[in-house]
Parts: C-alpha cells; sequence; structure tokens
C-alpha cells in the first residue's frame, strides 16, 4: 500500500512537471516576426510624392519605438520598425507590402498610410492573414471585420467626420448652400457620403454644387471659382494637405467669404494653414480628436508637456507646430498598448483579437472624453470628435464631444 502511495506521489509529481513544461511553452506563442527579443513591425508611408507631408507621421512613429526600445522594450521584446516610401503610389505600395511580409518577414504592417495605398494592399493582407493595423486613413471600410478581419482604421472614420459637421450645420445654418470640393477616392467619396447622411432628407435641397480633383491635380484653381460662382455661402474642402492648402489660399485670393469647413485631415498650422496663408484660414471650422500643441488651452497640459519632453529628446528636428507629430505619437501608443496585451503570445491571430479588445484606452495627447473602444464585430477605434475654429493664430475647441458613429450597416 506504501509502494502504491509513493507512486502515486511520483506520477503525480511527473504530471505537475510536465504540465509546467507544457504551460511554459504555451505561454510564448511567436509567429514570423516575434521571438524573444525582437517584434519586426512594417510601415508605409509617402515620404515623397502629392501626400508627402503626411512622411512626418513614420519619423515619429519610429522616435515614438526608440523611446519604448530605450526603456526596455515591450514585454522585454525590442520593436524593430520598418519603413518604406511608397510616394502614395497603390502600385509601389503593393510592392513595399511584399516586400515587409516576404522579404523582412514582419510580424504586422502598421500604420500604412492613404486610402488609395491601403486600397491597394488590403486584399494581399488579407490573403496572406498578416494585420494591417491602424491604417492611416478614415475610409470607413476598414472597419468590415466579416469580409476583412485583419485590417482595422485608427482615427474618426470620414463618414463619421461628415455626419458630425453635417449635425452642425443643420442644427446652426438649416438654410446654408453649400458647396462642396473633395478628393475624387474613397476617400473624398466617404466624406460626401457622411455629410449627405449628417443632412439627412434636405441634403439634395442644401447641397447645390460639388466638385472633384485627383491628388496629382498641379493645380485646382477652376474647381474653386466654379464653386464660388454657384452662390454657395458654405464651402467644404475635403482634400489632402497640398489640396486644402491651395483651396484655402485661391478662396482668399478671389475674395471669396464662404463658412469654410475642412477636414480634418488637413488642419495641420505647419502643413497647411501656414502655407495657404494664415490670414486666408481666419475662421475655418473642422474637428478634432487630438489635443492641438497650437491652442494656448494645453501650454501646461501634462499629456502635452510629455509629448513635447519626447519630441525633444528623440525626434528635436520634428515641427512641435505640426499637429502630424502628435498623431503619430497617439497612434504609436495604441499599437504599444496592443501589444502589452498580447503578453507572450505573438501570434498575428492575437495581435488582431487584442486590437478588437481595447476598452475605454486614451492617449494623454487625445482630447478629454475620447476613449478607443473595440470589439470583434467594431473595427472603428475612434468616433468622437470635437469642432474647432481656427483664429488666424491657432485652433479653438467649441461645442461638446460629438459623436458621429456610423452604423454597422453602412460598413460593407
Amino acid at each position: 500500500m506504501l509502494a502504491l502511495t509513493r507512486r502515486l506521489v511520483v506520477s503525480a509529481a511527473f504530471a505537475t512537471a510536465a504540465a509546467l513544461a507544457t504551460s511554459a511553452q504555451a505561454e510564448k506563442k511567436y509567429d514570423t516576426g516575434a521571438t524573444d527579443t525582437e517584434i519586426k513591425i512594417g510601415n508605409i508611408m509617402p515620404y515623397s510624392g502629392p501626400a508627402s507631408s503626411y512622411g512626418v507621421i513614420g519619423l515619429t512613429e519610429k522616435a515614438y519605438f526608440d523611446m519604448i526600445n530605450d526603456q526596455g522594450g515591450i514585454n522585454g521584446r525590442k520593436i524593430k520598425f520598418i519603413t518604406y516610401d511608397d510616394g502614395y503610389s497603390p502600385p509601389k505600395a503593393i510592392e513595399q507590402a511584399r516586400k515587409l511580409v516576404e522579404s523582412d518577414e514582419v510580424l504586422l504592417i502598421f500604420q500604412s498610410l492613404g486610402t488609395p495605398s491601403n486600397t491597394a494592399i488590403q486584399k494581399y493582407m488579407n490573403a496572406k492573414k498578416v494585420p494591417q493595423l491602424f491604417v492611416a486613413t478614415g475610409a470607413t471600410k476598414w472597419g468590415d471585420p466579416k469580409n476583412f478581419p485583419w485590417t482595422m482604421g485608427w482615427q474618426p472614420n470620414y463618414q463619421s467626420e461628415g455626419r458630425i459637421y453635417g449635425k452642425y450645420i443643420l442644427e446652426h445654418y438649416p438654410d446654408a448652400k453649400i458647396a462642396v470640393f473633395w478628393q475624387n477616392d474613397d476617400a473624398g467619396k466617404d466624406q460626401v457620403k457622411g455629410l449627405r447622411d449628417g443632412l439627412g432628407d434636405k441634403a439634395d435641397k442644401m447641397i447645390i454644387a460639388d466638385k472633384s480633383y485627383e491628388v496629382s491635380d498641379p493645380s485646382i484653381d477652376s474647381q474653386i471659382v466654379a464653386l464660388r460662382d454657384s452662390g454657395a455661402d458654405t464651402f467644404f474642402s475635403w482634400a489632402a494637405p497640398k489640396g486644402s492648402a491651395q483651396a484655402i489660399r485661391k478662396v482668399g485670393e478671389i475674395g471669396w467669404k464662404p463658412r469654410f469647413f475642412l477636414a480634418n485631415v488637413s488642419t495641420s498650422v505647419a502643413g497647411v494653414l501656414r502655407p495657404a496663408g494664415f490670414e486666408n484660414a481666419k475662421g475655418i471650422i473642422s474637428s478634432a480628436y487630438l489635443k492641438d500643441p497650437t491652442d494656448p488651452a494645453w501650454k501646461d497640459d501634462p499629456g502635452i508637456k510629455a509629448w513635447r519632453a519626447f519630441m525633444d529628446k528623440y525626434y528635436p528636428e520634428g515641427d512641435k507646430v505640426n499637429s502630424n507629430n502628435v498623431y503619430g505619437y497617439a497612434v504609436a501608443q495604441t499599437m504599444v498598448q496592443v501589444l502589452k496585451q498580447c503578453g507572450d503570445d505573438l501570434t498575428r491571430e492575437n495581435i488582431m483579437k487584442q486590437a478588437a479588445n481595447l476598452k475605454d484606452f486614451s492617449s494623454e495627447v487625445m482630447l478629454p472624453g475620447i476613449k478607443i473602444n473595440t470589439s470583434p464585430d467594431d473595427f472603428f477605434p475612434i468616433e468622437q470628435m470635437q469642432l474647432m475654429k481656427f483664429d488666424g493664430e491657432a485652433w479653438h475647441l467649441f461645442g461638446d464631444v460629438i459623436t458621429g458613429e456610423v452604423g454597422h450597416e453602412t460598413t460593407h
């Protein structure tokens, strides 16, 4: 009997040891691009070409990951950030995505920029089952987990933004005559749809003119003159930074004084308003979800102070007036949060699982009251914004935080 008991104890001990060994192995799971010491992250940015002013976002993200690495990395692993230029060209984006996935063997692609470029690589990324995470574009198609479970947006989508402006105009200027200038791609179409949805059944009556442009167009003067000649008193510019700067300057040059609404992606004081001329930009309304370093309201804000300290140390050549550098910081923080939640399970599947399980996460450079929330059927991390007005020197927030949530029926 004693021998039997001893045998049972021994076999129990073996079973426990085996279970511990198995659980130790189970604790660490890796896909291509992750090891005990490293996490490889790929990125595609327009460092050249018509949208090159966005390139600073990639530089900020690299600087942020450098800071994280200096602090010991994430769960002891250093981030290797590999970023390539696609010149805002879809064929080049495909080439760079293939290089990152097949040659560099990254774990995921993070923050590839631009609606056309991300559209070009979306099917490839999903066929390869490699996360295309927190893409730097607000097109609504990035929130479609049913058809594209490996692709997720980050910033408020363009339809949400359009709805927010539509709600505001209906409430304050119900008799507005609206002219819309938009980029001829999915981004522009999404924004116009959002505005129309926000205006509801009054949209056809209120929008009296619209003109599109191509990102590669050298001049947009004829479109702006035609929109002024429509007799509109309210003007929407939904264009990339270069096109928006041209539109603001042209509206000023021809002496047109409409109520002017500007897309959130083009609100950079350094990249858009300064080249357009501050005198032309005065009074423009847009929307925000991040703190603006040019707004005196945030001068002593702890979050902006932390961001400034980061810029001083890790990206000293970066422009502290450029809100794109705040954007890069906030989205890199979100990526770090996802990697922290992954623990030692650095599989591509778990990356997407954790990205779809963010609960009330906020970066210290996001506006108070704006939180990131995701779920397996909600791939829109940020859906709230606040309106703001440019006074000729800085943006100033006004009104409450508004939700422009797009129902799941519009996400296919």
